[in-house]
């Protein structure tokens, strides 16, 4: 994909969006933190050339967890650091490449339980839940889904990345603000993924017809 422009200007409108987003979810309790943003063709936002990201701008990231609201609010005074939800504290994060999420979603949706769910712009969905549980045997056979969970951090919305910026595809409001355990989220992953394989099978058979 095609690098974004990051120019000044637009660091700096997002400087502003992502300091409130990053000060409203931390009086919401949510444990988030600095990471490193998007400059030309690699990342910035602490010493030495990154060319991965989004990565905790703090080397001692896992000691500043659950720091006050006031304290985070200063964090993004000067740079327009990505916001991070460090994992494994209160939520846990699944990450699914995009056709596996849709397919969720949609059985989700099929019992009237929304949850929330991030989207990058290289088709990945994240799907937010309480923390605590392993992935099931179906889901940790498949290298594609991973969990995030203590230890580990996810990229929120807005976050800025080279090619896009990270959304929601449900935002929290709509669940009102409740996350769903694991088990909820993960058998609907697991059904997709059995829709998948029927559907898989049922065209290789026609095909062979």
């Amino acid at each position: 994909m095609l690098e974004m422009d990051w120019s000044d200007s637009w660091r700096r409108a997002f400087r502003v969006e992502l300091r409130a987003t990053a000060i409203g979810l931390a009086w919401r309790g949510w444990p988030v933190l600095p990471g490193t943003y998007p400059a030309g063709s690699h990342w910035a936002g602490r010493e030495g050339i990154e060319q991965t990201g989004p990565h905790p701008v703090h080397q001692d990231w896992q000691e500043r967890i659950g720091t006050k609201p006031e304290q985070v609010a200063t964090w993004w005074s000067g740079r327009p650091y990505s916001v991070l939800l460090a994992t494994g504290v209160t939520l846990d994060a699944i990450e699914v490449p995009g056709h596996l999420g849709r397919g969720a979603a949609r059985v989700l949706r099929t019992v009237g339980l929304p949850v929330p769910i991030i989207a990058t712009p290289d088709d990945r969905w994240t799907f937010l839940v309480h923390t605590g549980q392993k992935l099931a045997r179906p889901l940790a056979e498949q290298g594609e889904v991973v969990l995030h969970a203590e230890g580990g951090y996810v990229a929120l919305p807005p976050t800025p990345l080279q090619h896009g910026v990270v959304h929601w595809r449900v935002r929290p409001e709509v669940c009102g603000w409740q996350m769903p355990q694991s088990n909820t989220v993960q058998d609907a992953l697991i059904d997709a993924l059995a829709t998948e394989a029927s559907y898989s099978r049922s065209t290789g058979l026609a095909a062979a017809n």
